[in-house]
């Protein structure tokens, strides 16, 4: 009897270790079935990024790297306040105000650069974007890829620095509403009055003259169809318009160049 009651409790002791370590078993595999139904199927998701990445991009790997300078792009028509045919290629400005916002707001970002392709769009969707560019604290570099047309002049001009590559285009014309013959005064003076802010904008952030824009702007026999002129590339420098003729690598080269001698701001 002695004996049997000395074993009883390293038995119970047993007993309750076995008991134990079931317990930590089945909470472990709830945990890891948990997690399962959570997440779906690695390799499953990583086929249908890859299906993405080739629909979208063209190309499996999207190349990955962690930039303290956020990329902005303007491309086709800037969609203001009418809503273009789905077919049309446009950038609306309501998808680029939070961006705008986002880059003042983060520390982790130190520049801004604009790429453009734009044949132009909405006057004054086009007008509050440059004016929310210039107004931002960091260094910001724009750089016109393929063309800068119409409104997209105005962008391109709003940054600290401006680019061209050498064959971009940039056509400078008139605002007009739809081609429709003006029908009242006050129609035209409104026009007038859009010019002029558009023309005001483009002088106060670039090195041409009023006068010689509104030259190019009124200029006949380069335009089939309108009044204007097209620049091409160095004849944008040249006439004070654009910076510098370049590439990407020398916009970003200029990126780097405003941060530093800034600390990430600018006045």
């Amino acid at each position: 009897m002695l004996e049997h009651y000395s074993l009883t409790p390293y038995f119970y002791g047993i007993i309750f270790s076995l008991g134990v370590m079931l317990i930590k078993r089945k909470y472990v595999l709830r945990r890891e079935q948990g997690v399962l139904q959570q997440n779906p199927n690695t390799a499953h998701s990583e086929n249908e990024q890859k299906v993405e990445n080739i629909k979208e991009l063209g190309q499996l790997e999207v190349p990955s790297f962690k930039s303290d300078i956020h990329c902005l792009t303007i491309s086709g028509q800037v969609e203001g306040h009418m809503v273009l045919p789905p077919q049309n290629k446009t950038t609306k400005y309501e998808h680029i105000i939070p961006q705008l916002v986002a880059v003042e707001e983060n520390p982790q970002i130190k520049g801004l650069l604009v790429a453009l392709n734009t044949v132009g769009g909405d006057v004054e969707a086009g007008l509050a974007l440059a004016e929310m560019i210039a107004s931002l604290s960091k260094p910001t570099v724009s750089i016109v890829l393929g063309g800068g047309h119409s409104i997209g002049s105005t962008i391109a001009v709003c940054t600290n620095y401006s680019f061209i590559a050498p064959s971009a285009t940039m056509t400078i014309h008139p605002i007009r509403l739809t081609g429709l013959v003006i029908g009242v005064p006050q129609t035209y003076e409104y026009l007038d009055k859009m010019q002029d802010r558009v023309v005001r904008f483009v002088v106060e952030h670039s090195n041409i003259s009023e006068e010689k824009f509104r030259e190019l702007m009124f200029r006949m026999g380069d335009l089939a169809r309108d009044i204007g002129t097209v620049l091409v590339g160095k004849d944008a420098v040249d006439c004070g318009l654009i910076d510098q003729v370049g590439g990407i690598k020398d916009a970003l080269n200029k990126i780097h160049e405003l941060k530093n001698a800034s600390g990430g701001m600018v006045q």
